[in-house]
């Protein structure tokens, strides 16, 4: 979907401006949404990309004006209160009003710092060969569809080269959504900076794009 998040190539937003030095936290209430976050994710009631498909379908107006951890914050509301995890009653009050649902799992505080190293693997097996190779030439697909997507928008349509084949991975396109893990080749796309942009430089952008974002050039 081409959802507020998109946001590379737009202009009119104004330049980056890098916080020097910046803190992980800039106040103590984000430490703790982020304590929240990982207690909640930790349950086994979604999984990453559902997480991200949920911040992304937030109002532009909406995603353009949150911070960093307001839009984590918004998008944990949405996903709790739309899995029935709490009540719009048990937000205003701030408590627990209703016996909670099971959930798969609960984070204990002993179990934090190992879940916090923890990294996971999303390669999967698959027995059908891949379709391109380095050295090929591909162009993206131009999606309009609604759903989720790790397409960028400003690559939509354009020529690159396979320079790298990482196997096979969770395609987040069905994940999003309840679909299961549908796995797909994964390639990295290089992109000229002419081909994006429009720019006569020796520049370029490398993507990790899904094979289902590609067809033969």
């Amino acid at each position: 979907m081409n959802g507020p998040q998109d946001m590379g190539g737009f202009t009119r937003f104004g330049p980056v401006n890098p916080e020097t030095d910046e803190p992980v936290f800039h106040s103590h209430w984000e430490r703790r949404l982020f304590a929240v976050a990982l207690a909640t994710g930790a349950t086994g009631s979604w999984n990453i990309d559902i997480s991200r498909h949920t911040r992304e379908s937030l109002p532009a107006h909406v995603y353009w004006s949150s911070s960093y951890y307001e839009i984590w914050l918004r998008g944990l509301v949405k996903l709790t209160t739309e899995l029935g995890l709490i009540t719009g009653e048990e937000l205003a009050a701030g408590h627990m009003l209703v016996q909670p649902l099971p959930v798969k799992r609960v984070l204990a505080a002993g179990e934090v710092a190992s879940a916090m190293a923890k990294t996971s693997s999303y390669i999967r097996p698959l027995d059908r060969p891949a379709r391109f190779k380095p050295g090929d030439l591909v162009r993206t697909r131009v999606l309009t569809r609604e759903g989720h997507t790790r397409l960028p928008r400003y690559a939509m349509g354009r020529l690159g080269e396979i320079v790298a084949v990482h196997g096979a991975h969770v395609f987040p396109d069905a994940s999003a959504h309840g679909k299961g893990e549908d796995p797909h080749w994964l390639y990295g796309v290089r992109f000229s900076a002419r081909e994006l942009w429009g720019k006569d430089t020796p520049d370029s952008v490398c993507l990790d794009l899904w094979e289902p974002y590609l067809e033969p050039a």
